[in-house]
């Protein structure tokens, strides 16, 4: 007897190919520096579950949190190269790639987060074509809180910057420390508590997101809400990534990140208040700069501005001069 065969199809129809395409779901890494308690982390997670949900599963974003799958300057690396599929970073830590990445740490351009988002508006169009270079797209950014100064005793004399040990989580951050006669420290968010218990830092400057989510009372007692600068962090993916998806499931993961967007920045107003009641609440003096060091912050702040201004290029410049005709504000 003739062993049985089982017949094969040479042809298989485009439909039933699509439909198992179709089927077949995206399943993408995510990583961000940040723990799960700050407000950026959790409006990351809540983005994915509304990708998931909008896309039916066909889209699925796996959020690692408190640089778990990659430390926070291999984020942006490890999206380009296509490692994983999306990240989160400090814009400003970007700096060393094009002085428009620092503009949002310039004291004294965006005080409010209303100039904050006009200054985002103003220069999207030169980060995303920036980051388009690398095969990357942006999907949205949010603000921090205003940036103010953590410290064990009250500052009230601006002597007292002399040699002080700062966090500062970025180039332009280090460079303001510097400017004020202290000794910047690059300290990731994760690693405050043992930077304050080892005698690394005896001061930072951050937003009260940061210090509440880092229960800054644990080693901190005031806090200077001197309004520095409202940086940002951005939201970018892999472009091959996005073009590997469908229409419906492109348009869903966007109109997701618009909705990210919006809920960000005002999960960050909110948080502010909260952040601050909290840090009260916790035994932290919270107190505005007396006109001294207010002085010397401005005087600091000045010199850091002189020196962005020599190194951006004319379209940033540019950018800047629009972004002040916008809000209204003299050079």
């Amino acid at each position: 007897m003739s062993p049985l065969r089982f017949s094969t199809p040479l042809f298989i129809p485009l439909s039933v190919l699509a439909i198992a395409g179709a089927a077949q779901a995206a399943e993408w890494n995510m990583a961000t520096p940040y723990g799960d308690a700050s407000f950026h982390t959790q409006n990351i997670k809540q983005f994915a579950e509304d990708v998931a949900e909008a896309t039916d599963g066909a889209l699925r974003i796996n959020v690692h949190s408190g640089g778990s799958l990659v430390a926070h300057g291999e984020i942006k690396p490890s999206v380009r190269r296509g490692t994983i599929e999306a990240g989160e970073v400090f814009l400003s830590t970007l700096s060393n790639e094009d002085p428009i990445f620092e503009i949002d740490t310039l004291p004294g351009v965006a005080g409010s987060y209303e100039e904050a988002m006009v200054l985002w508006e103003t220069t999207r169009p030169m980060i995303t074509e920036l980051f388009a270079e690398e095969g990357l797209v942006p999907l949205y950014a949010v603000a921090w809180p205003a940036q103010g100064l953590y410290t064990r005793s009250e500052i009230t004399d601006p002597g007292q910057f002399e040699g002080l040990r700062v966090r500062a989580p970025n180039i332009n951050t280090q460079r303001f420390v510097q400017n004020l006669g202290g000794n910047p420290t690059e300290t990731e968010e994760s690693d405050i508590p043992t930077a304050f218990s080892t005698g690394r830092v005896d001061a930072m400057i951050t937003s009260s997101a940061t210090g509440n989510a880092m229960t800054a009372w644990d080693y901190v007692s005031w806090y200077t809400d001197a309004n520095l600068w409202l940086p940002k962090n951005i939201i970018f993916i892999n472009q091959r990534a996005l073009d590997g998806l469908d229409e419906a499931t492109r348009e869903s993961l966007l109109e997701a990140a618009a909705q990210a967007e919006a809920r960000g920045w005002q999960m960050s107003r909110d948080n502010n208040e909260a952040s601050l009641a909290a840090l009260q609440d916790n035994g932290v003096e919270v107190v505005t700069p007396n006109e001294a060091v207010a002085e010397a912050l401005q005087t600091a702040g000045d010199r850091l501005f002189a020196d962005w201004q020599e190194r951006a290029g004319d379209e940033a410049l540019a950018l800047l001069d629009a972004y002040r005709d916008e809000i209204g504000s003299p050079e």
